[in-house]
């Protein structure tokens, strides 16, 4: 008990000496000791990272969930340390609306079979969007947020001790300075008694006599104060050499979210190639439909070439049909240079703008073009004309 109480003085009278040192630079009565320059310079860093830090977390959190209540809701499951539901985003709601209706429509319909069409697409638009939401968590905004709950509450921690140590350092120095101050105005007092008698002089040494043993008191402080200094000096700069340390660590924690940064913007390239994919072959299987049903009484023709397309992938990485045996069909149909109606085998995606694009079941007009290669045919749809493989049709009677 005798221990603790005097543990627990020690402590008020080291934080009492702390708050009035605090407190007189405050108001410019007392000196303070200025960091070096480097030490600053890296303080200033380690704020700005985490400043930033912070920022760009809160945003990309924005970003990757833009409902705020969603946001507040999955923060509390986070608190109560619960697993988070899965819940549909707005993709495969919307998908799931589509899909619905199509079917209410009928799938044997152009607008039932493009709605479901359409919703498929979008559903898988929300898988993908879940697929980037979670590599970015994982890899971007986990790091993120272990420096800041982690590596920067250290950084604080021990910041908050060199701002202790210091105000220790300049406690030590005042006080040193305050007792050689009494100790040189004790020098010069003069102790000896008066000549007269007189009361007045008696009285006059007494109060002198006190005051020189009360200086004198100061006097036996210099070495005490001096060892104090010494030992403050030694920790100021032992928790200064600490906190260098710690700091000069953000350089690595940079390349760190360097790396961070690269695969964030990786994840963001394929989420978006992926849904740039599934959209162009949405575009396609659309293409394919009466131009009747196009928006403003646009040709599918016309509404199609409005929008540019990247060239897709040759029809030599898709798997090759069966070869059809020459049929009488065809060499009729060669010889007349008429036109034939034909049914799609297989579904085709065209490797340059001169040829039209295939699904499987449709039925297409098709024509023999003089000069043309004997396994192409001349097919058209609607308005939209193209080069078609032979292998991938069956002449209709």
């Amino acid at each position: 008990m005798e221990f603790n109480v005097r543990r627990l003085a020690a402590d008020a009278g080291t934080f009492l000496s702390r708050a009035v040192q605090f407190t007189e630079e405050k108001f410019g009565q007392a000196e303070r000791t200025e960091l070096d320059a480097h030490l600053e310079t890296l303080l200033s860093r380690a704020e700005s990272t985490k400043h930033w830090t912070e920022k760009i977390m809160k945003q990309t959190e924005v970003l990757l969930q833009p409902n705020p209540n969603v946001r507040m809701e999955d923060f509390l499951y986070e608190i109560l340390d619960k697993k988070v539901p899965m819940r549909a985003n707005n993709h495969e709601l919307l998908g799931e609306c589509m899909i619905d209706s199509g079917h209410e429509f009928g799938p044997g319909t152009a607008y039932g079979s493009a709605l479901i069409k359409c919703g498929e697409t979008e559903k898988l638009l929300g898988s993908a969007e879940k697929e980037f939401i979670q590599s970015s968590a994982i890899n971007f905004l986990t790091p993120f947020r272990n420096f800041i709950e982690g590596d920067f509450k250290t950084i604080s921690k021990e910041r908050k001790l060199l701002q202790n140590k210091r105000l220790d350092l300049d406690a030590a120095k005042n006080r040193l300075k305050k007792a050689r101050v009494a100790d040189a105005r004790s020098a010069e007092l003069n102790s000896s008694p008066p000549l007269g008698k007189e009361y007045v002089a008696h009285f006059s040494y007494m109060l002198s006599f006190l005051h020189v043993r009360w200086l004198k008191l100061w006097t036996e402080e210099v070495q005490q104060a001096e060892t104090e200094l010494r030992i403050a000096q030694s920790e100021f700069d032992r928790q200064a050499e600490i906190t260098r340390l710690l700091l000069e660590g953000i350089g690595s924690t940079h390349a760190h979210h360097l790396r961070c940064l690269s695969d964030f913007v990786d994840a963001q390239a394929v989420y978006y190639a992926q849904c740039y994919q599934y959209m162009v072959n949405l575009q396609k299987q659309l293409g394919s439909f009466p131009s009747t049903f196009s928006n403003n009484n646009q040709t599918a023709g016309s509404s199609s070439s409005s929008i540019w397309v990247p060239p897709a992938q040759p029809a030599a990485s898709l798997p090759a049909p069966p070869p059809s045996q020459t049929s009488p069909a065809l060499n009729e149909l060669r010889s007349t240079s008429g036109t034939r109606k034909a049914r799609v085998l297989y579904d085709y995606d065209a490797a340059s703008s001169s040829e039209l694009s295939l699904l499987s079941d449709e039925v297409i007009t098709v024509s023999s073009v003089p000069d043309m290669d004997s396994d192409w045919l001349m097919g058209q749809r609607g308005n939209q004309k193209g080069k078609v493989p032979i292998t991938y049709l069956e002449l209709l009677n």
